[in-house]
């Protein structure tokens, strides 16, 4: 009589592990990444608040004097440096985290080496800043500067507006020459292609980081000159007949429809809080996907599995002028929408439930602190005079650390889990792909 085959007994640690990666295990893990590497978060946070403060000063101090075109080219450079540096101290401190994911364990079972810390650097921050510059988050780090400043300035701007004279404090970003703004600007964009180029080729060590300052480079020297001709061109249109009709026309179409105008005021106080609370974060997951070496800003892969996957196939077939004419219409749309929908796909990987409360944390951790923050500044009080000058920074610095720290263990908490859920549903994350990895067959590629 045969025997009847037996099955193997799952090990208790295989089904640890399998209850530990569900959604709902992501407070739990996104508290033991925190509470396994929150030193060496700390010391990536503080390193990076040091350099930023350090900038932020001579950026001001150089702003000002003689000869002020240049200075103000310096000062522009200066701020370069400080976009620079909050990409770097990010993706640094999604590095230190990745030892402490079972994702990365995974890889390093299966005999894939170690990623360098400059290694990720040099490999995500041009995606980084792409992303950084589609969203305007350089606005914060603008707004910051031009409060250092400005409270730098208090006693020589008093002085300049009492005598009538100009006032230069918070200034130094915005009035940079037209034509300088122009040939610098040029001078930045030769640089990051050749840059780029190198990046792309593998020519040249670290081309990678470089093609990020100058991206960012060429971004912030624009400006100027964009705001220059944008108001040089509002002002024409404002004397244009058409657009004074299309104006008058707007105005009857809402006196006709009253309620069009309650609309979109209505979708006007709703859409900042779904882009905080739902895009935005979807994009720093990007960023994290970006440093643990899944996909980025590929199209192809958020519509892969969809039916506009077709559509893509029949887009790739046209001709090149058609090609490179679509991709420059959507290239503001792809660079913006594009890392979300992608983070969206991972996240929904690891299940709804997981993306709701990645949402609900990114969105709670802010909120927590906000309210400890307040708490913190109702205990110490203000009987004292002035006792805020000297206080005011350290309570900030602690609410900004913990804000991103956990931040970071979240991103990183949010992304195991859906790497990992993905892995043993026998696909891997590869980069710049969402394609089945090495165990559906062997042409798929390796993870990065």
């Amino acid at each position: 009589m045969p025997e009847t085959p037996v099955m193997p007994a799952q090990s208790p640690a295989v089904g640890r592990r399998s209850a530990s990666l569900s959604a709902a295990s992501l407070p739990m893990h996104t508290l033991r990444i925190f509470g396994a590497c929150a030193l060496s978060l700390i010391l990536w946070f503080s390193a990076g608040r040091v350099v930023r403060g350090l900038l932020m000063v001579a950026a001001s101090e150089v702003s000002h004097g003689d000869y002020r075109q240049v200075r103000l080219v310096i000062t522009m450079f200066v701020f370069t440096l400080i976009v620079l540096n909050e990409l770097v101290i990010m993706v640094g401190m999604l590095h230190s985290v990745r030892g402490a994911l079972r994702e990365i364990q995974a890889r390093r079972e299966g005999g894939e080496a170690d990623e360098s810390m400059f290694g990720a650097l040099n490999r995500a921050t041009l995606v980084f800043a792409t992303i950084y510059l589609a969203w305007s988050f350089q606005n914060a780090d603008a707004r910051e500067f031009i409060a250092v400043d400005t409270a730098r300035r208090v006693d020589q701007d008093f002085a300049a507006s009492l005598a009538g004279q100009e006032v230069e404090g918070g200034t130094g970003l915005s009035t940079l020459d037209v034509r300088v703004s122009l040939g610098v600007a040029v001078v930045a964009y030769l640089l990051k292609t050749l840059f780029s180029w190198w990046h792309v080729n593998g020519k040249v060590r670290g081309s990678g980081v470089f093609a990020t300052f100058f991206e960012l480079a060429f971004a912030f020297y624009s400006i100027n000159a964009l705001f220059a001709l944008a108001d040089a061109r509002a002002e024409w249109l404002d004397h244009r007949v058409v657009v004074a009709a299309a104006r008058d026309w707007a105005e009857e179409a809402g006196e006709a429809m009253p309620w069009w105008k309650a609309f979109w005021d209505a979708v006007g106080d709703v859409w900042p809080h779904v882009i905080d609370g739902l895009v935005v974060p979807l994009t720093w997951l990007t960023v994290a996907s970006l440093v643990y070496g899944a996909f980025a800003e590929d199209t192809r892969a958020v519509v892969r599995g969809t039916r506009l996957d077709n559509v893509a196939t029949r887009m790739e077939r046209t001709h090149n002028l058609t090609q490179t004419t679509m991709t420059r219409a959507t290239a503001g749309f792809q660079e913006r929408w594009v890392p979300p929908m992608n983070a969206f796909r991972l996240a929904v990987r690891g299940g709804p439930a997981l993306f709701g409360l990645f949402c609900l944390g990114y969105v709670g951790i802010r909120v927590v602190t906000d309210y400890a923050d307040r708490g913190v500044r109702m205990l110490i009080g203000n009987e004292d005079p002035f006792v805020w000058l000297a206080l005011a920074g350290p309570v900030s610095f602690v609410r900004e650390m913990a804000v991103l720290t956990l931040t970071v263990c979240l991103l990183a908490a949010t992304f195991d889990i859906a790497a990992t859920r993905s892995r043993e549903a026998g696909e891997a994350l590869t980069a710049g792909s969402a394609e089945p990895g090495p165990e559906q067959g062997p042409s798929a590629p390796r993870p990065s």
